[in-house]
């Protein structure tokens, strides 16, 4: 795993350069030699190194100045102390100042070897649990994604069938519909699903650092890039980079993607190498890229490579079915993480819930849910607890209709089977409690029972 990498031999003495030199190239290892501290660090800043062998007594800058400039740099290698003149106090300074290993000299090959090997894993594995803490990396898959609505059905056939292949994929979904959950899910029935997901917001980045976050810099690139930096391509590298808000990155930028997509390579900010990368992309937008392409914000021909498969996630208005499935997930989900008993939502709740239009979709609704669950009192959650704009929408004619109507026959449907469970999961299906809590009497609930095809316990 470890062979080919790169490593840095520093030592001011040149016969010691030579033998570990010749020993770590017969392994099979990248060597590069500097002859004293300041020239490490030049080094490092330049090109990236798995490990770096350091002698701490060299004149003018010594080995721990060197580890105490590793630290200020935003990546480097795991560093291997080697010293001709150990003490218990060197040891501990050193290994303060983060080194990974303190060898003395003279050393035996296998020492050295075997500490390089256990150097390069702890970077790698430190590289893996930032990387998962950045992105909370878990396992994703469908029952992340709440609906049983025939739109969402429709969402989970189509991941189930592309989620496999290599296809670039464009979701399109107003802002909150989960358009990131929906990438997630994809990356997870993908052949790539062991390999990294990595998401960037491009909307939520200045435009003259966007370049330098997906597709990392070299030292030098520009004010303050004192060192280089992996972009996202690199990290993402054999599984998935998300791009949420895609219409919202330059031209210059869109050109460099294009790029990456057709050649399957790109450059770092100020570099000349060209790096290979084997990613796939997921793209995301909340606005109609076809009219960015018309008023010319967007490029066409990076139109058609992101949107080879196009997979529209609907607003939260059009699958109004789904709001009690999300509101038991939230309730429990908050319940648990504020350590408290399990609510359950009052009918004319509920109902509130099923009138308001949602413009924020399922993050608003999450929002509203969790703000209940934090303010409750009690085990039912009222509409008292809701934000007063939602309570207020309807008397204040704020319903608004998506551009295609609303089937108000449907919809209505909807909203008296959802108030009927909710009735009768409150009172233990007991009918009679039931149809007095919805103000009907017994023989209305039962016929409605038959014509909503509720089926009861």
């Amino acid at each position: 795993m470890s062979k080919g990498e790169r490593i840095l031999v520093v030592d001011d003495e040149e016969i010691m350069c030579e033998v570990l030199s010749a020993l770590l190239a017969s392994e099979g290892y990248q060597i590069d030699l500097a002859r004293d501290g300041a020239q490490a660090l030049r080094m490092i800043r330049e090109k990236e190194y798995g490990a770096i062998l350091l002698d701490l007594m060299m004149p003018e800058v010594d080995g721990f100045q060197v580890l105490e400039e590793l630290n200020r740099l935003e990546s480097h290698p795991s560093a291997i102390v080697l010293t001709a003149y150990a003490t218990i106090e060197k040891a501990v300074k050193a290994t303060r100042l983060g080194a990974f290993d303190f060898i003395t000299k003279p050393f035996k090959n296998d020492e050295i070897l075997l500490a390089l090997k256990n150097a390069l894993e702890h970077r790698r594995l430190s590289e893996e649990n930032i990387r998962l803490k950045q992105s909370l990396q878990e396992r994703y898959s469908f029952k992340n994604i709440i609906g049983k609505s025939a739109p969402m059905q429709q969402i989970f056939d189509l991941v189930t069938q592309v989620g496999p292949t290599r296809s670039t994929i464009l979701i399109h979904g107003e802002s909150g519909t989960g358009k990131e959950l929906v990438a997630k899910a994809l990356h997870a029935a993908s052949t790539r699903s062991e390999a990294p997901f990595v998401a960037v917001n491009c909307g939520n980045i200045p435009p003259d650092l966007l370049e330098s976050e997906i597709f990392g810099h070299v030292r030098g690139a520009y004010t303050g890039a004192t060192s280089s930096k992996k972009g996202l391509f690199e990290v993402a590298d054999g599984g998935t980079l998300f791009l949420d808000e895609v219409a919202t990155i330059s031209m210059e930028i869109q050109a460099k993607l294009l790029r990456v997509i057709q050649e399957r390579e790109f450059r770092r900010l100020g570099g000349l190498e060209n790096i290979k990368v084997d990613v796939r992309i997921i793209a995301a937008t909340n606005v109609d890229l076809q009219k960015s392409v018309r008023e010319g914000t967007f490029r066409e021909d990076l139109y058609y490579r992101l949107n080879v498969i196009a997979l529209k996630i609907p607003p939260l208005r059009e699958r109004s079915e789904d709001i009690p499935l999300l509101v038991e997930h939230f309730i429990q989900k908050f319940a648990e993480e504020n350590e408290r008993e399990p609510c359950t939502l009052d009918p004319g709740a509920l109902k509130t819930l099923l009138d308001y239009d949602w413009p924020g979709n399922v993050r608003e609704l999450e929002n509203v849910i969790e703000r209940a669950v934090v303010l409750s009192s009690g085990k039912v959650i009222t509409d008292d607890l809701f934000p007063k704009n939602l309570t207020a929408s309807l008397t204040e004619g704020a319903l608004r209709f998506p551009g295609d109507g609303l089937p108000l026959k449907e919809r209505v449907a909807n909203y008296e089977k959802a108030l009927i469970l909710a009735a009768l999961e409150k009172t233990d299906w007991n009918q009679k409690k039931a149809a007095q809590l919805l103000a009907v009497n017994a023989t209305t609930l039962s016929e409605k029972l038959k014509r909503l095809r509720i089926k009861t316990r």
